[in-house]
């Protein structure tokens, strides 16, 4: 597993939503995030959230060009720290930071792996939650997401 989990937005946004944000300390102990992500998130963020902002900030704006501000520096970030993956839910998003070898999961992955690590039973319960919120889940992620769970 990799040292660091490095975390944008909607990670926290959809888990806080689904009332799950422990999920993610239960799998990792810590994840790290920008500033910019705390900015975008607009909400407290507990203790065991490292804060860290990537040193190349020429980088960061470049990749600004394409996407959003805490994509941008969680990407950069990214780039910066050895053994990390980044956690990105939006497509455009996750192609770059794939682009540049970057380790790379979103939030259902997150739910899988906690079905995998024993910590929930089904995803299935999850990603009926998060249809109700403003995440859009395609049917085939959905049916990707089940077949990984063995669920499916």
């Amino acid at each position: 597993m990799p040292k660091t989990i490095i975390a944008d937005t909607s990670c926290f946004i959809i888990l806080n939503k689904i009332k799950r944000l422990d999920i993610l300390r239960q799998l990792y102990g810590s994840v790290t995030t920008t500033n910019e992500v705390i900015q975008e998130y607009k909400k407290g963020l507990p203790d065991w959230i490292i804060i860290q902002s990537a040193g190349d900030v020429s980088r960061q704006q470049l990749l600004e060009m394409q996407i959003d501000k805490g994509e941008a520096s969680a990407i950069a970030l990214a780039l910066e720290v050895s053994d990390s993956i980044v956690i990105l839910d939006d497509n455009k998003a996750r192609r770059i930071a794939e682009k540049l070898a970057l380790n790379v999961t979103g939030t259902i992955g997150i739910i899988i792996k906690a079905k995998h690590s024993g910590l929930i039973r089904s995803i299935k319960p999850y990603l009926e939650k998060i249809k109700e919120t403003d995440f859009r889940m395609s049917p085939e992620l959905e049916n990707q997401a089940l077949k990984e769970a063995e669920e499916f």
